[in-house]
């Protein structure tokens, strides 16, 4: 009859809905394993992104205080050291802004003659996470702008004073002749860094001296600027090379540079203090903040001393390898103001060949070479 279903019929429909349950159960255990895993990599990948807690001085598992500080608006602690002729007795204050991996022992080395003759009092201090200043995970371009401008009003330097900056320091300037131009007397920048994604660059020339960084320090770079919440990841993952600077790395460094660290290296006992509270908030945030989006193109930046009452330097090397010579070359074409000192054969480090940091000082403050 043909409403009768067979035995071999019967028994291959119950074969087929065993294997269709089957295949079901195991494709959802599949499928869940998945989710599982995909979960579990995700938990992971952002563990391994996120920094740890910076150790923050004074804090129970943090360094202890043992610099003299200022507490900010904000609650921060900064830390300074003061060189020179006492404040009172000073001529000339100067605000000094260390460079990327330094601290605020890594003084401005001026001879006690000129001290003496001209009357120099120079302060300077911890930029934020590094050495005893307190980390702040908000800064930006504008704030350590305005922190320099609350140092020096909580020290009573009076209504002008001095800036130099070296290197990562030297962008620091760019934000003072930005946000507190009213408050200086002159500036000057030594070999400073400078951003590749600053406005204003031709892209052929950016794009050449981007070129010129080792390839490793490209990507650091790269990370910095474009996905910054990997940084931290990046330079401390075993998979590629990081940062080259970060590692201590000799390759980065001209041949006049090598001969220069020799020096640096008998005279500098204080380098564990530089990172002691944490690479995140000192290193990383520097190349955070340093090669992120700014608020502005130093390229952009108006004369601060329209009236020849101050004057701003730029000091650099043409062998230099971290930052290459021909965007500064270009930043001082975009501004006539700028009064530009290129020194040939020098490297990154010439600032510390005997008797450089007077010539440098004594151009800034009384026209000198």
């Amino acid at each position: 009859m043909a409403g009768k279903i067979s035995a071999a019929s019967a028994r291959a429909h119950t074969r087929k809905s065993k294997q269709n349950t089957s295949f079901k159960l195991l494709s959802g255990i599949f499928t869940k394993t998945l989710l599982v895993l995909f979960v579990g990599a995700l938990a992971w990948a952002y563990q391994a992104i996120q920094p740890p807690p910076p150790k923050t001085c004074g804090s129970p598992d943090g360094p202890p205080i043992t610099a003299s500080r200022i507490k900010l608006r904000d609650g921060r602690h900064l830390a300074y050291k003061e060189h020179g002729v006492p404040l009172e007795a000073a001529k000339y204050k100067i605000v000094k802004v260390h460079g990327f991996d330094s601290c605020r022992l890594d003084a401005v080395p001026l001879s006690p003659e000129l001290v003496e003759r001209l009357g120099i009092y120079v302060v300077s201090f911890d930029r934020p996470g590094y050495g005893e200043s307190d980390p702040n995970p908000k800064r930006t371009v504008q704030s350590m702008a305005l922190d320099i401008e609350e140092l020096a009003d909580q020290l009573r330097l009076g209504s002008k004073f001095y800036v130099i900056g070296i290197s990562m320091g030297g962008q620091v300037i760019w934000s003072c002749l930005k946000y507190i131009p009213h408050r200086l007397a002159g500036a000057t920048l030594v070999a400073p860094a400078v951003n590749y994604w600053w406005s204003g660059f031709p892209t052929n020339l950016s794009n050449q001296a981007y070129q010129q960084m080792l390839p490793q320090d490209q990507w650091v770079l790269r990370v910095s600027h474009y996905a910054p919440w990997l940084t931290y990841w990046w330079n401390t993952q075993k998979w590629f090379p990081s940062s080259s600077v970060i590692a201590n790395s000799i390759d980065i460094f001209s041949s006049e540079d090598r001969k220069l660290l020799m020096k640096i290296s008998s005279t500098r006992n204080h380098a564990a203090q530089v990172r002691q509270q944490g690479e995140y908030e000192s290193l990383h945030r520097d190349l955070i903040v340093g090669f992120g989006a700014w608020e502005f193109s130093p390229l952009e930046l108006d004369n601060p001393f329209p009236n020849n009452e101050g004057s701003v330097h730029v000091w650099h090397g043409d062998e230099d390898r971290f930052v290459p010579v021909t965007l500064q070359r270009y930043i001082a074409e975009q501004l006539p103001w700028i009064r530009y000192h290129e020194l040939p054969g020098a490297g990154h480090l010439f600032m510390v060949a005997d008797g450089m940091w007077d010539n440098i000082v004594k151009t800034l403050l009384v026209g000198e070479k």
